[in-house]
């Protein structure tokens, strides 16, 4: 019998035919798909033995590209959507990743006013930049069209974080989608534990981690982003999970690889610019190549020089050129002298051996220290590298002051609640010379302070009795300011006597590459620049911000603007760095070598009060009246830190000794005599209740109930049937306290012999009749 073929049953053939001629090596993955086959899935299984599942084709169908990425109960959606057409004369590839972290993805309502997710919190931007970093390098360098990111969290459970399925996920969809991208890529998180390297840690496991490394790479095991903290991780370990975490990844590359080729959208064609005229080009360089080159051998030149130098020369070249070629756009020609002046740039790093501004490639920028700048701070420091200035401040206050987190960053922050370190970056514009609005925290400024705040935290003491809050303001920039930063924190710290365990330092490191066709696993040659300054960072083509102590790295971070590098370029630049570290503590040392022994006079204080159960109250106040006067006279606090202990913050030592003789005018009265347990006292009866007496043993004390059941070995109901009066003294023994509430147990049955029997007469006229 003949079989007839349909066209719809040809389709369904031919697709279940391409499912299974894309299996995995050995028949033990392939790719999965729903009943109606739109929702294609695949499985990563790392080395570790965790899978990381990537799912598309069900959800948000009408952008461009969306998958699903999960990892245990935590699923994260991305969507990726693009304009259909640039706008015109954009002059920039405009990426905007959304990233927020819904309260509902965890069962849970916001605590906030409107009860609703409000603005971004700082942990979702410090995500989105994560994001951003790693695939923005992927981009064509023509792309012009405005792409959005949309992050949206569908489950979080307490165990896997999203931010690194984003990552994956953002992948995925541009990878699937027809938007030009030379992707894709793949990030996973590293820990190490006791030596061995953890991929894609628990929260529980991040605790004890001494790393928490995000690493993103591409195919060929060229590295894409770094981003990480560490508890003074060692060189060797750190290059360990670097290069663990780029092999990881591969895993993740070649399942997406394998779904981007069954179900992948053909890409749009990128509308490359015109070409320029090949005369334009040459007229530019041949007007302003010798210029530039004396500018960018004249070392003399500083940053606001060296720009109004090639400002100059720009305007010069402009209008000349545009004389010649009157049919040019003058912003054409603008473009086409900045990509001259980014070549020459480049060129003379590897021609001559030497930096724009005299250096060699491993040279460090004249470094100035100065510390306790002003007598009312806690601690301050002033930190120059170059032309980059930046002022630091320490201020310490009560553990009150720290800062609460809501319920969802204490759940990405592995349970912390509060934080009583906090490092606030502030860059205003007059740091580059020039006129700006001054309003809310910038994304830049957000990360840069978190990745400062990243580098100092390890060092500090695990118990402090003081919340600190560590100002960076930077005065001058010209490179690297989020690592003055950490220098000077922790200039700021020690001055401020917080026993920080080392001090920290940070420097940037740079890199110039040569390469074709995007090849960059094969380079022709590099040039590795340790502690750049602004102007090689824009021109370069890596910006690698190491921080950490003598001993090993506290934090890094690695924005490429090349599609990625070979892990040979990263292991130099960390030993670069790891070098320039070094020189720059012992410049250093020469300002402040440990934490500040001997007390300022600005320095707070703190101490621990005892105090009684019972004598909580009197402490207090009615409705927290005596409190409040402390604080309102001395600018003391006191807060409970349990039944028994206050924790007594002061400004100074001045105003803690003032506070102190409040307390005692308060609480000390007369001594407190030490009763011995099993003694028998004297006790006043100060009143009568229905439950008992209420009793004094010395004049300060606050009355203790002395029960019914304790007066007499009868069973009583009310003291008045013992004639007992108010001030009436009585014999009491003492037992201690309560364990639970605190109070005195007291008896006066035990003193007394054993009960005797009253007869009871039943003839009520026998006293009457005399009979």
């Amino acid at each position: 019998m003949a079989m007839i073929f349909t066209r719809k049953s040809l389709k369904l053939l031919n697709y279940r035919l391409k499912c299974l001629s894309l299996s995995c090596p050995g028949g033990r993955r392939r790719i999965q798909s729903s009943s109606n086959g739109e929702a294609p899935s695949v499985e990563v299984n790392f080395s570790n033995g965790r899978n990381m599942t990537f799912s598309s084709g069900r959800l948000a169908r009408f952008a461009n590209g969306t998958a699903v990425c999960q990892m245990g109960d935590t699923a994260v959606m991305v969507t990726a959507v693009a304009k259909s057409k640039p706008n015109p004369g954009q002059g920039f590839m405009p990426l905007v990743v959304d990233y927020r972290l819904k309260n509902a993805a965890s069962g849970r309502i916001p605590m906030n006013f409107m009860r609703r997710e409000l603005g971004p919190s700082e942990k979702e931007i410090l995500s989105a930049r994560l994001i951003d970093r790693s695939l923005r390098p992927l981009f064509h360098k023509d792309y012009r069209t405005e792409t959005q990111l949309v992050c949206n969290m569908l489950a979080m459970d307490a165990v896997h974080s999203p931010d690194v399925l984003a990552i994956n996920a953002a992948s995925v969809a541009l990878s699937l989608s027809d938007i030009p991208w030379n992707g894709p890529i793949g990030a996973v998180r590293v820990g190490l534990c006791d030596g061995e390297v953890l991929i894609n840690p628990t929260r529980r496991e991040l605790q004890t981690s001494q790393l928490d490394l995000v690493v993103s790479a591409t195919k060929q095991n060229l590295v894409v982003m770094l981003e990480g903290k560490g508890n003074v991780v060692l060189q060797q370990d750190l290059l360990k999970a670097i290069k663990q975490g780029t092999r990881e990844a591969q895993f993740i590359i070649h399942e997406i690889e394998r779904l981007q080729k069954a179900y992948g959208r053909q890409k749009r064609e990128v509308e490359v610019a015109a070409e320029v005229d090949p005369e334009l080009g040459k007229a530019v360089r041949s007007m302003c190549e010798m210029r530039l080159r004396e500018i960018f051998q004249d070392s003399t030149h500083d940053k606001i020089s060296r720009d109004n130098a090639v400002n100059e020369v720009r305007s010069n070249v402009i209008d000349k050129v545009w004389s010649s070629f009157p049919d040019t756009e003058p912003s054409l020609i603008a473009e086409q002298f900045n990509q001259t002046c980014r070549t020459i740039f480049r060129e003379l790093i590897f021609e001559r051996g030497l930096r724009c501004d005299g250096r060699d490639y491993d040279q460090l920028r004249n470094i100035s220290c100065q510390v306790d700048m002003y007598k009312p701070l806690h601690g301050s420091a002033l930190f120059q590298r170059g032309q980059t200035q930046v002022f630091c401040t320490v201020s310490l206050d009560s553990q009150e002051s720290a800062m609460k987190l809501d319920s969802l960053t204490a759940l990405e922050s592995g349970g912390l609640k509060a934080k009583n370190f906090m490092l606030h970056y502030e860059f205003p514009p007059y740091a580059t010379g020039e006129v700006g609005r001054i309003g809310p925290v910038g994304r830049r400024e957000l990360g840069h302070g978190a990745l400062a705040e990243r580098s100092l935290l390890p060092t500090l003491p695990n118990e402090y009795p003081f919340t600190v809050r560590l100002t960076s303001e930077v005065l001058e920039s010209n490179g690297s300011s989020s690592m003055a930063s950490v220098c000077g924190g922790s200039l700021a710290l020690m001055d401020a006597g917080v026993p920080v365990s080392a001090p920290a330092a940070g420097v940037a490191i740079g890199l110039v590459t040569k390469f074709e066709n995007d090849d960059t696993k094969h380079l022709q040659d590099y040039r590795i620049l340790t502690d750049i300054l602004g102007i090689e960072d824009y021109m370069g083509d890596m910006d690698m911000k190491v921080a950490g102590t003598r001993k090993g790295f506290t934090a890094i971070q690695a924005d490429l603007k090349v599609p990625g590098i070979p892990l040979k370029v990263v292991m130099e630049s960390l030993q670069k760095a790891t070098d320039a570290k070094s020189k720059i503590l012992d410049i250093m040392s020469e300002a402040i070598r440990e934490p500040r022994k001997y007390p300022k006079d600005s320095w707070p204080v703190s101490e621990t009060l005892t105090v009684e159960p019972q004598q909580r109250a009197q402490l207090i106040g009615p409705s927290g009246l005596h409190m409040k006067r402390i604080y309102l006279e001395t600018g003391t606090s006191l807060t409970a830190v349990d039944e028994t202990h206050f924790s007594i913050f002061a400004p100074s030592q001045a105003a803690m000794d003032e506070a102190k003789e409040l307390i005692e005018g308060y609480m000390v009265k007369e001594r407190v005599p030490d009763l011995e347990f099993g003694g028998i006292y004297t006790a006043k009866i100060t009143e009568l209740r229905d439950t008992g007496v209420m009793v004094i043993l010395y004049p300060s004390m606050p009355p203790a109930l002395l029960h019914n059941s304790q007066l007499d070995q009868r069973k009583i109901a009310h003291p008045s049937a013992l004639n007992l009066e108010v001030g009436q003294e009585i014999q009491v023994k003492y037992f201690g306290r309560d364990p639970v509430s605190g109070f005195m147990r007291l008896s006066r049955k035990v003193l007394q012999g054993p009960a005797l029997g009253i007869p009871r007469s039943l003839n009520k006229s026998a006293e009457e009749t005399g009979t």
